[in-house]
């Protein structure tokens, strides 16, 4: 081993009962170019100048394995706040770190082949060392740093240290464990922090509260910065303004922030009297709240700690793995005729999100016969919250028990499973490994007490009562499900209401006799024909036929992707037919027809109804790109999918082309171009990942459009071929726009707005929306504005109607 060029040497003494597991340190503060030091020398470190930091390797239990990372000297655990490969420890004989003479920082196993190494090639480098920050630096003769560890956080961020766009907080799978695991926190794309489950079965965003919007729980999406941080006080500040103090506010104490292996976000505060760490601040107050810590079909239940456990006709499904979650007993076909199913009741649990469907008021018979007559359906959630609200599901995760929920999961499973199978939900021995002794690396828990000090014949009295209520609460649900009465009278009033919007399975007879034979044709496209019908309980309703059996995937698209989702500016879908060639999809009617029947006729919209429409639908794809459960792009948003209902208030529809977007991730594949050409964005011809600033781009040629009063697209005619000249309106009007806005002339907007308005059009209204037209329409995709901040910008000047 080459020998440091060390400003000093010396001693430093670490507790006792650690000796075996972190040595005795002798320390240098710098790492010179052209220096190194191995694993088998555990006497060398490298120091921060105040001696808080310690980086070097540290062994992995009694294994043979050792990481190369930084850890706070004085806490007992050693506890780690970076290293460097996470996935890839090395071998505790002949690695060695290497500060190489070409710049680079290079780890390197025993084989000598690469582990890691910084992305630094330069000669200029003089050093490595540890800021008393905790950072990791390189620097060069000056002192600049040219590279840094806080660029490249694991699971801990430090005080002072940003967090931006570029980043994510990852916990490993499990204490110990070497893969990485399943929660994060990041900055979504709308600019907010969030936590999000990225399992292998699914995502699932848990942090900010997702039943709420981002007002209610105190963030903003308008913001573009992307960072975050928190200083030596304990103030945490963020972009999205998330701000919050910890506990022990003050100077002078060391802290980390960490996301567990939990899930869950703390702020942790040494005890130097001690060396352990204290939580000072978390994000999520309820352990189950965090999703994926349980699996599918599991339930979480919060008494005293966390514990998952199956549902009746459930069984785990790795026995040392909770996070596998549950399988059932019993096949999925078993579900599929109605006449062979039954419920099974759990009160006061719910699973969050994956609704195929949302009603209220709405009666539980009613609900119950939603659910039993959709083959997609696993169960339904009733809340007996005054009115009665239904929530059918087609999936089933993140299931939790509270006594404070009001309402029922009730369980599709088959009418012969036994009676054993199909009692209540058994909570004895249903710990999952949750305990903070488990999933906090051995640091102190606001959940953690005594337990010595409890008397167990009293854990026992308690855990019996408590099973003795779950039991009276199972039997009064069953029987008020399945008795011959039903639930009483005083309760069923209640309920007894029935909302129009249920989403069902229709006959393909029915569908026929509502449409007289498919008699009325209200348009015509790719995959097939549209014809009104009106329904036996009197609903209008818009039956889109699929022309053959080359649309089913346009088939399930849709009736998985609209039958879970509800807005005002988004058409309704009913239900949907299934029968061997037969594939329908029923939606509400609406009256009015598309925008472009309005727009390109001499019947054209007044001002203050196209700025209605172009704010309803950016609110609805908004809600599509933002709120929903999964992001869905459109990707064919054009005048014809745009409908009109009475009052001129916009529908945004046809999902036949809708992609369900994975979260966080880089982009989506499509196989197929999709869309209609005039509307597509550029990078469906460039082959570039598609993201829901397709939508954008494509919202931007229907603004400019409603502006102009004129077709700016090369719309697909019947003979399937663009107009060339046509196709290159987009630009031509663009570019005319800009010049007329440099010009200075201040008659330019009166220039540009459909002349059949006459004049009668408030101006700054109409300059907000070329404005925002303009920028949805740039080539470059980061460019566009996202469909939130659209919608912020329309609503600042709604009232703005000044001519």
């Amino acid at each position: 081993m080459k020998s440091f060029k060390l400003c000093h040497l010396f001693p430093f003494l670490v507790f006792p009962f650690l000796v075996l597991s972190f040595p005795l340190i002798t320390a240098s503060r710098i790492l010179f170019r052209g220096d190194s030091f191995s694993v088998k020398d555990d006497s060398n470190f490298i120091t921060s100048p105040q001696k808080t930091f310690t980086c070097g390797f540290y062994p992995i239990g009694s294994t043979n394995a050792h990481y190369f990372g930084i850890w706070y000297t004085s806490s007992r655990d050693k506890t780690v706040v970076w290293n460097a490969k996470q996935d890839r420890p090395i071998n505790s004989q002949g690695s060695k770190l290497t500060l190489r003479k070409n710049g680079a920082l290079v780890l390197t196993d025993v084989d000598d082949t690469i582990v890691w190494q910084t992305n630094t090639t330069s000669f200029d480098i003089e050093r490595a060392e540890v800021l008393e920050t905790g950072n990791l630096v390189l620097k060069n003769p000056q002192g600049d740093i040219l590279w840094q560890s806080f660029d490249l956080p694991t699971d801990t961020l430090l005080p002072h240290q940003l967090f931006t766009r570029n980043h994510r907080l990852v916990p490993p799978l499990r204490k110990g464990s070497l893969s990485p695991g399943y929660f994060s926190l990041y900055f979504d794309s709308d600019n907010v922090l969030r936590m999000i489950y990225d399992g292998p079965q699914v995502s699932s965003i848990y942090w900010p509260n997702p039943d709420r919007d981002l007002y209610w729980n105190g963030r903003t999406s308008q913001n573009s910065s992307r960072i975050a941080y928190f200083d030596g006080m304990g103030r945490f500040f963020s972009s999205d303004r998330l701000q919050f103090n910890v506990s022990d506010m003050g100077l002078g104490i060391l802290r980390r922030m960490t996301i567990d292996t939990d899930g869950n976000l703390r702020i942790y505060s040494l005890d130097n009297s001690t060396g352990l760490w204290n939580i000072s601040w978390q994000a999520v107050a309820q352990a189950c709240v965090v999703h994926g810590i349980c699996g599918r079909f599991s339930i979480c239940t919060y008494v005293m700690e966390p514990k998952c456990t199956c549902p009746p006709g459930y069984r785990m499904f790795n026995a040392s793995d909770w996070s596998r979650g549950c399988r059932p007993t019993f096949s999925s076909r078993s579900l599929i005729n109605p006449k062979h199913v039954k419920f099974v009741e759990i009160p006061n649990v719910d699973y969050w999100g994956f609704d195929l469907n949302f009603t209220s008021p709405f009666s539980l018979e009613s609900c119950r016969t939603l659910c039993l007559d959709d083959p997609r359906c696993r169960a339904f959630v009733y809340r007996r919250n005054g009115e009665g609200t239904c929530y059918t599901k087609g999936t089933l995760f993140n299931g939790y028990r509270s006594p404070g929920f009001p309402g029922s999961v009730f369980l599709k499973v088959p009418l012969n499973l036994s009676a054993s199978e199909s009692g209540p939900l058994i909570l004895e021995d249903a710990k999952c490994g949750l305990t903070p002794e488990n999933f906090l690396f051995g640091s102190p828990s606001m959940y953690v007490m005594d337990f010595k000090k409890v008397k167990w014949i009293y854990l026992y009295l308690f855990c019996s009562t408590l099973g003795g209520i779950e039991i009276l609460f199972f039997v009064l649900g069953w029987w008020a499900l399945f008795s011959k009465h039903g639930i009483p009278a005083s309760i069923e009033d209640g309920y007894k209401m029935v909302s129009s919007t249920q989403f069902r399975r229709f006959t393909y007879t029915e569908l026929k006799k509502a449409t007289k034979n498919f008699k009325v044709e209200l348009g015509r496209g790719g995959s097939g024909a549209v014809y009104k019908g009106d329904l036996a309980d009197g609903r209008a309703v818009a039956v889109k036929k699929l022309a053959n059996d080359q649309f089913q995937e346009e088939f399930f698209a849709e009736m998985t992707t609209i039958g879970r989702i509800n807005h005002m500016n988004l058409v309704r879908m009913w239900g949907f037919c299934s029968e061997g060639r037969h594939q329908l999809l029923v939606y509400e009617y609406i009256e009015n027809s598309s925008l472009d029947r309005h727009l390109f006729n001499t019947d054209s919209l007044g001002w203050e109804q196209r700025f209605g429409v172009a704010l309803g639908t950016a609110k609805g794809l908004a809600y599509l790109h933002h709120e929903c459960l999964e992001w869905v792009i459109h990707c064919d948003v054009k005048p014809e999918n745009i409908l009109l209902d009475g009052e001129l208030e916009p529908k945004i529809a046809d999902f036949g082309l809708a992609k369900i977007s994975q979260r966080g991730g880089p982009g989506s594949e499509f196989t197929k171009i999709r869309g209609t050409k005039g509307y597509m964005a550029p990078e469906w011809a460039l082959n570039q990942p598609i993201t829901a600033k397709v939508d954008v781009y494509a919202f931007g040629i229907v603004i400019l459009e409603m502006i102009k009063g004129s077709r700016l697209s090369s719309w697909v005619v019947d003979n399937g071929e663009c107009d060339h000249e046509q196709e290159s309106q987009l630009g031509k009007f663009v570019r005319m726009v800009k010049r007329k806005i440099q010009s200075g002339d201040d008659s330019w907007v009166e220039k540009i707005v459909d002349p059949r308005l006459e004049g009668k059009f408030s101006k700054n209204q109409a300059v907000t929306l070329i404005e925002i037209g303009l920028s949805c329409v740039e080539q470059g995709r980061n460019k566009r504005p996202t469909m939130g901040s659209v919608v912020q910008t329309l609503l600042d000047c709604k009232d703005d109607t000044t001519l």
